[in-house]
């Protein structure tokens, strides 16, 4: 079934800076919900969009939603369990050379965070899960739990900006076993709630959680590797639209497309990041942090568009 309450962020400026074209091969690389690729359907008409993502439940839910899509007869679509590190290897293994665009919005489904199941979220208590893969074996559960306060302290700080890790892994350590969601967030919120005072309206364990959640799916790592193989596989005049909700994501976006436009790699369409409009941030609060950035592949010397990126000259 799919996610009615699911709303894409940015759709209309994901739109606009991709410039869909009919009968192009486009790849919606953090699937979700499916709104992306349901827009990039809509605006070409025509074509192919091929939707990672490493959540099953995800996919399953788009697929449900665009089997939905009676008025897109002409429209073809393809779902891949993975994660979208994997997307040049999974295009060659079915013959792609480069794709038209390709769109990636790194924040997170609502399946998952109103899901108390997921453990993503201390809004309603759960297990401490945070898997977007539920088939890995990693577990927040495990990591609290497992790793010395040392490493827990260092990937606070590192992966959730935390000023405060070292006393929350310490109080951590100390109130083990924790197994839900809620637990965590009440130690943490014992450790942190000096510092959140001055910041009302932020939970003071919401960093730790963002921490734990980027650790337990290397969620920088797969963006890092995305970033440096996305030259590959992106066609000359192909683009890419990147939405992302925290600075450890926008970093390396905005440092990656601007090392390739110095290396005449890309043209950057957005010299700053993209903020949602008032109207948008009023109808979804989620969208408040997003931020999108955009390139256009450039054609290097030997390149030509003709290299079986559209469907048409595919394979």
């Amino acid at each position: 079934m799919s996610d009615p309450g699911h709303v894409a962020v940015m759709a209309d400026e994901v739109i606009e800076y991709m410039a869909p074209r009919p009968g192009g091969l486009y790849v919606d690389c953090t699937l979700g919900g499916g709104g992306h690729s349901l827009r990039l359907a809509q605006a070409m008409g025509w074509g192919r969009i091929i939707g990672f993502d490493k959540d099953p439940e995800a996919l399953a839910a788009a697929a449900a939603r665009m089997a939905e899509q009676t008025d897109l007869p002409r429209m073809e679509f393809e779902f891949i369990h993975a994660d979208f590190a994997a997307v040049p290897t999974q295009l060659r293994a079915r013959g792609w050379k480069h794709v038209d665009g390709a769109v990636a919005d790194l924040g997170m489904s609502s399946m998952q965070v109103n899901r108390a199941e997921r453990g993503f979220s201390f809004a309603a208590d759960g297990p401490l899960d945070m898997r977007m893969n539920p088939e890995q074996e990693l577990t927040a559960e495990q990591v609290v739990n497992q790793a010395d306060e040392r490493e827990l302290a260092d990937l606070i700080y590192q992966f959730g900006e935390e000023r405060r890790s070292r006393r929350i892994a310490r109080a951590i350590v100390r109130s083990r076993p924790l197994h839900t969601t809620a637990q965590l967030a009440a130690v943490v919120a014992a450790a942190n709630r000096p510092v959140n005072r001055r910041r009302p309206g932020l939970h003071p364990a919401t960093r730790t959680f963002q921490a734990l959640r980027i650790y337990v799916n290397s969620e920088i790592d797969s963006l890092t590797d995305w970033l440096a193989h996305l030259p590959e596989w992106l066609a000359p005049e192909g683009r890419a639209v990147v939405i992302s909700f925290h600075s450890l994501e926008d970093r390396p976006v905005k440092q990656s497309f601007r090392a390739g436009a110095q290396q005449g790699r890309y043209r950057v369409l957005t010299p700053h990041a993209v903020r949602p409009t008032e109207a948008e941030t009023a109808r979804n609060p989620r969208a408040r942090s997003a931020r999108l950035r955009a390139v256009e592949r450039l054609a290097s010397a030997g390149e030509g568009g003709e290299d079986g990126h559209l469907l048409h000259t595919a394979n």
